[in-house]
C-alpha cells in the first residue's frame, strides 16, 4: 500500500483498517489467533481484545473453538468474510483512483535540510522530498496522501509535525458507491484532490464550497525536476 493510502470502514467510533484485515485474513489462513497473531509479530492479548473490539461495532467476526495451548481453533463467521469483501472493494476503488489522479505544482526549492527541502508554490511552501540537482521542480501529490479535516477540529501544528497544510475549499465531489473523489480550490494552478470514503463524507459534511482543510505527509511528497525548455 502506498503511503498515506488510509481505506477504512467504520462503525460507530470503531474503525477496521488494513491492520485488522490482515489479522483476519491470517487467522482465516491458519486457524488460531494465538499463531496468527505469532505469525504477525503481535502481542496474542492485544490481537485477542482487537478481535472482541471489532466484534462489538462489526459482529461476531470469529468463532473459537476452546482447548489446547493455542487456544484451540478458530474459523471466520460469514459477517467478517462479507466485511473483508467490502474492505477489499473500498481499497481496490482507493487505489484505481488514486492512481490516476494527482495533483502537480510547479515550484522551486527555497530550503534543503537532508532529502526533504521546502518548495514554494502557488499555493504556498509545500515540505516534499526534493532533488538534489535542481532547484525548478515540480510536486506531485496522488489523491490518496492527502487528508481532509473540519477547520475547528484540525490538530495544532505541533499535533501535524512534518505534515502540510492548506486551508480550502470543496470545489466539486465525484461519489461513488463506497468512495468519493473531493477536488479542494487551495488558490492554486491545480487543484488538490482527497479520496474519503462515504461515511468521511458525511462526517465531514463535504459539500460543494465547504471550507476544508487539507494535508498531507512531507514523506508521501515528492519533487521532480521541471523540464523548462
Amino acid at each position: 500500500m502506498k503511503a498515506g493510502f488510509d481505506a477504512q470502514l467504520r462503525a460507530e467510533s470503531v474503525k477496521f483498517t488494513q491492520k485488522d484485515a490482515s489479522l483476519l485474513e491470517t487467522v482465516d489462513e491458519i486457524g488460531s489467533i494465538h499463531q496468527a497473531a505469532d505469525e504477525l509479530g503481535r502481542s496474542y492479548s492485544r490481537s485477542h481484545q482487537r478481535i472482541t473490539a471489532l466484534e462489538d461495532a462489526f459482529g461476531t467476526l470469529v468463532e473459537r473453538q476452546r482447548g489446547g495451548s493455542d487456544g484451540g481453533g478458530s474459523t471466520l463467521t460469514k459477517t467478517a468474510r462479507e466485511l473483508l469483501s467490502r474492505f477489499d472493494r473500498l481499497r481496490m476503488g482507493y487505489s484505481s483512483v488514486a492512481e490516476t489522479t494527482e495533483a502537480v505544482l510547479d515550484g522551486t526549492v527555497i530550503t534543503r535540510t537532508g532529502e526533504l527541502g521546502t518548495v514554494s508554490t502557488a499555493a504556498g511552501a509545500v515540505r516534499a522530498i526534493v532533488p538534489t540537482e535542481t532547484d525548478t521542480v515540480q510536486v506531485s501529490l496522488r489523491a490518496d496522501a492527502v487528508t481532509l479535516h473540519d477547520p475547528d477540529e484540525t490538530p495544532t501544528e505541533n499535533a501535524m509535525s512534518a505534515r502540510n497544510r492548506f486551508d480550502g475549499h470543496v470545489h466539486s465531489i465525484d461519489r461513488g458507491n463506497s468512495i468519493s473523489l473531493v477536488s479542494v480550490d487551495v488558490e492554486a494552478e491545480d487543484h488538490l484532490y482527497a479520496l474519503v470514503t462515504e461515511e468521511s463524507r458525511k462526517r465531514l459534511k463535504i459539500e460543494p464550497e465547504r471550507q476544508i482543510v487539507a494535508s498531507f505527509k512531507a514523506t508521501a511528497t515528492r519533487a521532480t525536476p521541471r523540464n523548462t525548455s
